[in-house]
């Protein structure tokens, strides 16, 4: 069969156009509009965390579970996938000795980026890229978290208080614990478990966190961030959190607009993240603390010599 009729000559067959260049202005307008999509994006999901307690609650969990991230990143990430739990760049993953499954889809997310403004001055903004959970990546297993005990998370949490601790009997009933400000304080009933315990001073030592220069602190403004904060915490070391409720939280978020949302989330993550790291360096530092070892090996006790032997060696001596 001649198949000539079917495939012409490469002179006669159409040539593919090439792909239009943008200018540099149709560039940035095509980045501009990226960058607004993502956004509202955004924005979208800070509003609908503040939908109902089983939405706040829902985002918490999310923000206990991830690995630390910008409260932009938080919001974008659990709006693709709520299950992603260690999001990095390809490169990052590389650097760390992983790689990403073939065939595996990226999430949106932001990353630092510098740059020289025109003027010629360098500044820090954001870049839009693709990351990837750990879930989509192949490579040696990360170790296992180690489960401690409510005993010993509420010791490390004492011990790297930010601010002074002290036992009082003269709390008001249903108060577990309260940070003055003007002590620099918080004081604490010595008559609860370790659950109520651990959770009432973490959501005083997020108080503490907020008592900063230029915050305008004061307890009521900040109480339900430190409520929130206190959440996050219990969650990630796995304190019971049966007790806690989110519809007064929500209630207050009908009050902020959106930009006023993001920034009650950026203060209850950062709050939550301070007092983590803190736990994490105390229970760094007592692993790392030289204990006794029930199988530690011990040099053998000196036996006594035979009667005969010793008697030999004073012979030996007297007559040098």
């Amino acid at each position: 069969m001649d198949l000539s009729k079917y495939i012409k000559p490469a002179a006669e067959q159409p040539q593919a156009e090439a792909p239009q260049q943008m200018t540099k202005e149709e560039y940035a307008a095509l980045k501009k509009a990226e960058r607004e999509e993502v956004w509202a994006r955004v924005d979208g999901q800070a509003e609908a965390v503040f939908k109902d307690s089983a939405s706040m609650q829902a985002f918490l969990d999310f923000v206990a579970a991830c690995t630390p991230q910008s409260t932009r990143n938080l919001l974008i990430l659990y709006e693709q996938n709520p299950e992603i739990r260690h999001p990095r760049t390809f490169e990052k993953w590389k650097e760390a000795g992983r790689s990403v499954i073939t065939g595996e889809t990226g999430y949106t997310f932001f990353t630092e980026q510098n740059y020289t403004r025109e003027d010629g001055t360098a500044a820090t903004g954001y870049a839009l890229v693709k990351a990837f959970d750990i879930s989509q990546t192949r490579g040696p297993q990360p170790a296992a978290e180690t489960v401690h005990a409510p005993e010993e998370l509420l010791a490390a949490l004492i011990e790297q208080s930010p601010v002074r601790l002290e036992l009082s009997d003269q709390l008001p009933d249903r108060v577990q614990a309260q940070y003055v400000p003007r002590q620099h304080t918080i004081f604490v009933r010595n008559d609860m478990d370790e659950t109520a315990a651990f959770c009432s001073v973490v959501r005083e030592q997020a108080h503490a966190s907020f008592d900063t220069v230029g915050r305008g602190y004061t307890r009521q403004a900040f109480a339900a961030q430190s409520y929130c904060a206190a959440y996050i915490a219990a969650k990630k070391f796995g304190i019971d959190t049966s007790a806690f409720r989110f519809d007064k939280v929500c209630e207050i978020g009908t009050g902020l607009d959106t930009q006023g949302k993001r920034a009650f989330l950026s203060d209850v993550k950062s709050a939550a993240y301070t007092v983590s790291r803190g736990i994490r360096s105390s229970l760094r530092e007592v692993e790392q603390t030289i204990q006794p070892d029930a199988f530690s090996v011990e040099a053998p006790p000196a036996t006594a010599k035979p009667a005969k032997a010793k008697a030999e060696k004073n012979k030996a001596d007297e007559s040098r």
